[in-house]
């Protein structure tokens, strides 16, 4: 397993890559077959609180999904530390999720909210102009930002496994079965939720 530990704004000593290299090594009971794990550490000069001064975070890649985990403190050593819980925290939550819901069908859980239409503008208003897709009159206060990821359609177990490793509340995928967009959020304790929309092949009028 290999271990890159890299500071932005501090400098990173012999001593303490090494005890971090040492430290990193106690996931490979967690994790099987870890490829590569990226530390970083940077300081935050801006930051308002002194437990905010340094962030630490911990990228694990292997042949399964990626896993992160972020934290801050005062330094260093502190700020990896709590990284490095967060991670074994992580870890076990999926690794307790696939013991506790192997051979379980979870139910779909429908969203009721719909969402309203934008209002119609009069055509002696505001300028109206296309930012990613949307519509935005005069300046705003619309800030798009647009990002696209390439999706491999996914099972609900996989996206679930997914989602916990990455330490988000909600992970948005792209069904194996149905190859519908889907979102699979926590909902309390290991309880979860799924959204799956229905892609009308209609186009609007």
């Amino acid at each position: 397993m290999d271990v890159l530990v890299t500071g932005r704004r501090c400098t990173i000593t012999d001593d303490f890559r090494d005890k971090v290299t040492d430290r990193i090594s106690s996931i490979e009971r967690f994790k099987d077959r870890v490829i590569r794990v990226e530390v970083q550490l940077s300081a935050e000069p801006r930051a308002k609180q002194p437990d905010q001064a340094v962030k630490a975070e911990i990228t694990l890649l292997s042949k399964g999904p990626v896993v992160r985990a972020v934290a801050s403190a005062e330094d260093k050593t502190v700020a990896f530390e709590h990284a490095l819980d967060r991670l074994k925290a992580q870890l076990r939550r999926a690794a307790d999720r696939r013991k506790n819901y192997r051979g379980l069908r979870l139910a779909q859980s429908l969203l009721d909210e719909v969402p309203a239409p934008a209002p119609e503008t009069d055509s002696d208003g505001p300028e109206t102009h296309r930012v990613a897709g949307l519509e935005v009159t005069g300046d705003g206060p619309l800030v798009v930002r647009e990002k696209f990821f390439p999706a491999t359609p996914l099972t609900l177990a996989q996206a679930l496994d997914e989602m916990e490793l990455v330490g988000h509340d909600f992970f948005l995928y792209c069904d194996a079965d149905t190859n519908a967009p889907s979102v699979v959020y926590r909902r309390k304790a290991y309880d979860y939720g799924v959204i799956h929309l229905e892609v009308s092949q209609a186009k609007a009028e």
